[in-house]
């Protein structure tokens, strides 16, 4: 019985810029009976099905936007006769269309960490179940991925998980209600002796893959002080040292090290926080800004955010303290109008934000848009007999891309705006601009290849309607991808050691 996991993927560029983590994890999570699992990253090359036999397990992850694409494989792997095995959010939150639409044996909820092995166990047996309830591990129970298994050559930047969940409950976002508000980190030691083993195969570059990297904001220590209450404070004040140990022991890694992780706009109002990531090399981080307007912050449960000319001076905070924000815009609100995408490009401008994408609203499953729009949307049309509020099951060529209906502007509109905002910020002389973060002319070299790599496979693919279109812009970030890798990768360290602890005790400081 051979194991194979797959990262379904319409599109394939031969290179990818980021290692799909969940691929490695749950590679480290097979037993060893089962022997190393085949890995199958579509955004590479898709699935060869002939690789697939009788007894098989085929493990497919899926999130909504590949969905479609992991139905057909499932479909493909049980006429082969393996077992097929869902996992992923959209997993977690369709199981029953997992089982209608992928013909799935069994569908994993939750975290794949632990449970794993289990379903692994029951199909060898012949008897796997319905479905598996994985749950939320604790941090501490975090399988640590088999990078090992990478395939040569392939990928531009590794990834490292260091914690999951987040404590905000933003109305557009699944993740608060698929991996909690409590926020569940990783002992420091596993995720240095991780890094270590990236670096030592040449990774210069790692995002560190959380959902929010700044889990414990000032607003939430002082609230804690004003309520008196102790245990809270402890609790959170713990969260945050452990957050500054991780950063003391990045920055004991090779200088040539760089960092890019997520985090929330609260973060500038924490500059010793900043200042620790710039010491650890994290030089950048993408930040939900969503919208440039009050009125758009407040329809997304985000007014901890700021506006205006008070946004552009807290995102200049980043970049003061040395770290560069890759913002996060959504068009589509119900508070947009046409003048919002120029104000929108021309605002990320002036705040020095260095790399950006705009999104066009969507109501992904397991959020608060997604349930307010089944329930109260009235006429909502259907494609192919398919109702919209099941877009993912529609083909890609056949898909809306804007879905509910605005007050101001039409569908068209809103993409055509959109693709323009992409379009504008990423002139050449506007990268060629920014770049000015990097000091060396190779780090220039590479900003530039990378913004346009970025711009090429998700602007271009994501929002264009036109097959053929889209096909081209495959063509060209394979081609782009390719060259591209080659700047971020360098030589390998084999015997770089795991830093030793840093035991120097430290006193944080809570404001207010």
């Amino acid at each position: 019985m051979r194991v194979h996991l797959v990262n379904p993927s319409d599109l394939s560029f031969g290179t990818a810029v980021i290692t799909p983590r969940w691929l490695f994890v749950l590679a480290a999570a097979t037993p060893k009976i089962f022997g190393d699992p085949l890995i199958i990253d579509e955004t590479l090359e898709h699935l060869v099905p002939e690789s697939i036999t009788q007894g098989d397990v085929v493990g497919i992850g899926i999130h909504t936007g590949n969905a479609l694409r992991g139905y057909a494989l499932g479909k493909v792997a049980r006429e082969r006769g393996a077992w097929v095995v869902f996992g992923g959010i959209h997993s977690t939150l369709f199981p029953e269309e997992v089982r209608d639409h992928g013909r799935a044996h069994a569908v994993v909820r939750g975290d794949g960490d632990l449970v794993w092995a289990s379903v692994l166990a029951d199909c060898a047996a012949g008897t796997p179940q319905a479905q598996y309830e994985g749950g939320r591990v604790e941090g501490d129970a975090f399988v640590p991925a088999r990078w090992d298994l990478l395939p040569a050559d392939r990928y531009m930047w590794g990834s490292v998980q260091t914690v999951r969940g987040c404590p905000k409950h933003c109305s557009f976002c699944s993740v608060w209600k698929t991996d909690g508000q409590k926020p569940r980190q990783r002992g420091v030691d596993v995720v240095v002796r991780e890094l270590v083993e990236l670096r030592r195969q040449g990774f210069r570059f790692i995002l560190l893959a959380d959902d929010n990297f700044y889990p414990v904001s000032m607003a939430d220590l002082q609230m804690a002080k004003r309520r008196a209450d102790k245990a809270r404070l402890t609790e959170l004040m713990d969260l945050r040292e452990e957050r500054f140990e991780l950063m003391r022991r990045l920055a004991q890694l090779p200088k040539d090290m760089v960092f890019y992780t997520q985090i929330t706009m609260e973060a500038a109002e924490d500059t010793e926080f900043l200042d620790a990531m710039r010491k650890a090399h994290i030089h950048g981080a993408l930040v939900g800004i969503e919208s440039v307007t009050p009125e758009g912050l407040k329809s997304v449960h985000k007014d901890f955010n700021l506006s205006g000319d008070e946004l552009v001076a807290r995102l200049q905070v980043f970049k003061k303290h040395g770290v560069h924000v890759l913002g996060s815009f959504i068009f589509g609100l119900p508070s947009d109008k046409p003048e919002t995408f120029i104000a929108t490009a021309e605002l990320a401008q002036r705040a020095g934000v260095s790399v950006a994408q705009f999104v066009m609203l969507t109501p992904f499953p397991g959020t608060v848009d997604f349930a307010k729009w089944e329930k109260d949307g009235t006429d909502i049309g259907e494609v192919d007999g398919v109702p919209l509020t099941r877009y993912w099951l529609i083909p890609p060529s056949r898909r809306p891309k804007v879905y509910s209906p605005h007050p101001h502007m039409s569908a068209d509109e809103i993409r055509g705006n959109t693709q323009k905002t992409w379009d504008r910020f990423y002139q050449l002389s506007l990268i060629w601009e920014r770049s000015a973060c990097v000091k060396s002319v190779r780090g220039r070299l590479m900003f530039v290849l990378l913004s346009k790599l970025y711009r090429q496979m998700y602007a271009n693919t994501g929002i264009a309607t036109d097959s053929a279109r889209i096909a081209r812009s495959a063509k060209w970030s394979r081609l782009i991808a390719k060259h591209t890798r080659r700047l971020f990768i360098t030589q390998p360290m084999p015997d770089l050691e795991v830093p030793a602890h840093d035991t120097a005790p430290r006193a944080l400081t809570v404001a207010g």
